[in-house]
């Protein structure tokens, strides 16, 4: 099920894209609307879940140095369970289900290599179902947004 959205929910959208702390006011004087109507509206977009006004952290500035991403193939029809037990580590900052060469992709951060190799072979392949894996090591991170 999708929303409906206009331009003015598509203006608060992307207003607060760029810095989640933009005053409504702000947000009104550029479209010549009341501020009351853009906190209405941002609440609308909330209730409704099409945003979450959250902070957006570096891994990198935190001490997280190392980033990849782990392809997963699960071992029969489980995959949903699986999902459920990886998401738990606290390692992982996004999962989702797919389809392709792997049943699940893992986006995880790691204070060094050291920590990557303990994840995968203490605590991943752990898990029962997990198959096997296949690690994506990021070098850069050249664009990271979303969606607006």
């Amino acid at each position: 099920m999708s929303v409906k959205l206009d331009h003015v929910d598509q203006h608060i959208i992307t207003a607060l894209r760029e810095d989640g702390r933009t005053p409504y006011a702000h947000i009104a004087d550029e479209l010549g609307v009341s501020a009351g109507m853009i906190r209405q509206r941002t609440q609308r977009l909330i209730d409704e879940g099409v945003i979450r006004i959250t902070a957006i952290t570096n891994p990198f500035l935190m001490g997280y140095p190392v980033m990849a991403l782990v392809g997963v193939n699960v071992g029969g029809t489980r995959i949903r369970k699986v999902a459920e037990r990886v998401a738990e580590f606290e390692e992982v900052i996004y999962l989702v289900l797919a389809t392709g060469s792997y049943d699940l992709l893992v986006e995880v951060v790691c204070r060094d290599n050291s920590h990557l190799v303990e994840f995968l072979t203490e605590r991943l392949h752990a898990v029962e179902g997990v198959r096997d894996t296949e690690t994506f090591m990021y070098l850069e991170i050249m664009k990271e947004t979303q969606l607006a």
